[in-house]
């Protein structure tokens, strides 16, 4: 069985998606149509701008998913899966990808979904800190013994969980996490404690713009970072949407649940092809390196 994955924020890449608009008239016309839709030439940004220009919040999420879907789009020979699954942002590639998303609702709620995100870590100061070589009850466990806001952010894979918070409850979580025995503790340069309490505020605002959305009953499963569990019921993909920005991403257990359904073989859609794949590694070690590809490999 085939899983496809679809990366999140950190897929982007200086020149991204230059290439697929050269190749075909079907992703030039969907880059045109993201251009009026944006209302900016996103196509001058992802294609000639700089990784500094790439980084901006209502740059990075609509030019991931556009990479993304209109990769799978123009791969639909090979764009075959049992299942998907997206990691934070990916989701909303994911739901383009099968069919539970319109390509132009999607990027409208991602849009939507960057500005309110960039909105809410305006209005409060936050962070986030990668914590390495701890299980992930000891981080669970130090986070909810502070007086500030902390929360896991995103269960990337074994030994690697991200936490959100307060700038003061990251610092402080950091260093009880040293002396907790991590093997590292390091505060990302991320303007925003995402997937926190701390994004209520734009929960609100993009609750709005789902709960107005079209949803379809996807190709196939897809399984959501709220839960971990694959769902083809549009009103359990809308509700699942709503809460994932204040919700942890549970991409371990996403993986694991993947593998016991009997996933043999990963590929991922969109950046350049690699950013999920060690995750797959560290969840099954012994998942063979020819299993783990990314969609221009898997032919």
């Amino acid at each position: 069985m085939k899983a496809y994955l679809f990366p999140g924020q950190g897929a982007q890449f200086e020149g991204m998606g230059a290439d697929l608009y050269e190749q075909s008239d079907l992703a030039s016309g969907l880059f045109e149509q993201a251009n009026k839709i944006l209302g900016f030439c996103i196509t001058d940004v992802m294609f000639a701008g700089t990784a500094e220009d790439l980084k901006q919040t209502k740059v990075t999420q609509p030019a991931i998913f556009l990479h993304s879907v209109i990769t799978a789009r123009l791969r639909e020979d090979v764009f075959s899966p049992d299942m998907v699954a997206g990691h934070s942002l990916g989701e909303f590639s994911a739901l383009a990808a099968v069919g539970a998303l319109s390509f132009e609702d999607g990027l409208r709620l991602v849009h939507k979904r960057a500005l309110a995100m960039q909105k809410a870590c305006e209005a409060q100061e936050s962070t986030m800190a990668a914590i390495l070589g701890l299980e992930d009850e000891v981080v669970e466990k130090v986070c909810a013994g502070l007086d500030e806001i902390v929360v896991p952010a995103n269960y990337n894979c074994p030994g690697q969980l991200v936490i959100s918070g307060s700038v003061k409850g990251i610092e402080k979580a950091v260093e009880k996490l040293k002396e907790a025995g991590a093997r590292r503790a390091l505060i990302l340069p991320v303007g925003g404690a995402f997937h926190s309490p701390l994004m209520e505020s734009a929960r609100e605002e993009l609750k709005k713009a789902i709960e107005e959305t079209s949803f379809s009953t996807p190709a196939c499963p897809i399984y959501q970072n709220v839960d971990a569990k694959p769902a083809t019921k549009p009103e359990i993909i809308r509700h699942n949407l709503i809460e994932q920005l204040t919700a942890p991403v549970r991409w371990t257990q996403t993986l694991q649940n993947m593998i016991a359904e009997g996933v043999t073989e990963f590929i991922e859609v969109g950046g350049k092809g690699k950013v999920l794949q060690g995750m797959v590694k560290k969840v099954d070690r012994k998942m063979p390196a020819s299993t783990l590809q990314g969609i221009e490999d898997a032919v």
